[in-house]
C-alpha cells in the first residue's frame, strides 16, 4: 500500500511538472544564491518568443534587454538571442539550460565558463486576453493611406502577456538594437492602455500611462491613438508567426 502512495504521489507531481506552462510574465527572484532586489527583471514568454527587460528599482534606469525564439522540453530549455543589449556579439546565438520546477518557480541553471549560474523566476501572471501575443509590426496608415511592409532581420515586436507587454525594434543581421519599452497593460472592450515600467530611451517617461483603441481584424491587431510624443498613429501587428519573413 506504501508502494502504491508513493507511486500514484510521484505520477503526480510529475504530471504537475509536465503541465508547467512558461508562457506569461515572470519576475527574478533570486540570482546565484543572492535575491535580486536592486534591479527589476521581467521576462515574457508567449507563442515560442522570450523577451526581458530589467531596469534599476531605484530610478528606473534602463539596464539591459533580450529575447528571441526558445525551445522547452523535458526539463532541457533552449534561448536563441534576437537581440541582447549587453553583448551584441551573442546575438545569433543558442544557449542551452537546465528547467527545473520547485514550489511553482521556475529554476534555471547552466555551467558557463566553469561556474554554475542559477536563477530562480517567480510567475507574476497568466492571464490571457484579447491582444495576449507575439506581434511583428506590417503595416501604419496615414490618412486613408495604408502601406505594408514585410518585417525581416529589421523589425519591430511588441510581446504581450499575463498583463505585460514588452515592443522592441532591432535588426537580427547587424545586431543592431534601436530601443524597448515596456510595462502592464490592458485590453479590454476596444480599449487598450499601457503603464510604462521601463523605457530605454527616456527614463523620465516611466509612469505615464497611454491610452488607445484597438481592433482585431481578420486575426491582426489594428492600433491607433497617440503615441508618447502625442502624434496620431494608426498601426497594423500581425503575429508573429505569420509576419515575420525570416531566412
Amino acid at each position: 500500500m506504501k508502494a502504491t502512495i508513493l507511486f500514484f504521489t510521484a505520477l503526480i507531481f510529475f504530471s504537475w511538472a509536465e503541465a508547467q506552462s512558461l508562457q506569461g510574465a515572470w519576475k527574478l527572484t533570486h540570482q546565484d544564491g543572492q535575491e535580486v532586489k536592486d534591479i527589476e527583471y521581467i521576462k515574457i514568454y508567449q507563442d515560442d518568443y522570450f523577451a526581458f527587460g530589467a531596469k534599476q528599482v531605484a530610478d528606473n534606469h534602463f539596464i539591459s534587454a533580450g529575447g528571441g525564439p526558445f525551445t522547452y522540453n523535458d526539463g532541457n530549455y533552449v534561448e536563441t538571442l534576437d537581440f541582447f543589449t549587453l553583448d551584441p556579439f551573442q546575438v545569433g546565438t543558442s544557449n542551452k539550460y537546465k528547467l527545473d520546477w520547485v514550489n511553482e518557480k521556475m529554476v534555471i541553471s547552466s555551467d558557463i565558463n566553469g561556474k554554475m549560474l542559477v536563477e530562480i523566476w517567480e510567475k507574476v501572471s497568466d492571464t490571457e486576453d484579447d491582444l495576449t501575443g507575439n506581434w511583428v509590426i506590417t503595416g501604419r496608415k496615414r490618412g486613408e493611406e495604408i502601406s505594408r511592409s514585410t518585417p525581416g532581420a529589421r523589425r519591430t515586436v511588441k510581446i504581450l502577456s499575463g498583463g505585460r507587454f514588452q515592443w522592441i525594434a532591432f535588426n537580427s543581421e547587424t545586431k543592431e538594437f534601436s530601443g524597448t519599452g515596456g510595462g502592464t497593460y490592458t485590453a479590454k472592450d476596444g480599449k487598450y492602455v499601457e503603464s510604462i515600467t521601463f523605457f530605454s530611451r527616456d527614463d523620465s517617461r516611466v509612469g505615464a500611462n497611454l491610452d488607445f483603441n484597438y481592433e482585431v481584424i481578420d486575426g491582426e491587431w489594428h492600433h491607433s491613438g497617440l503615441s508618447s510624443k502625442g502624434d496620431p498613429i494608426y498601426e497594423i501587428w500581425t503575429p508573429y508567426a505569420i509576419g515575420y519573413q525570416g531566412k
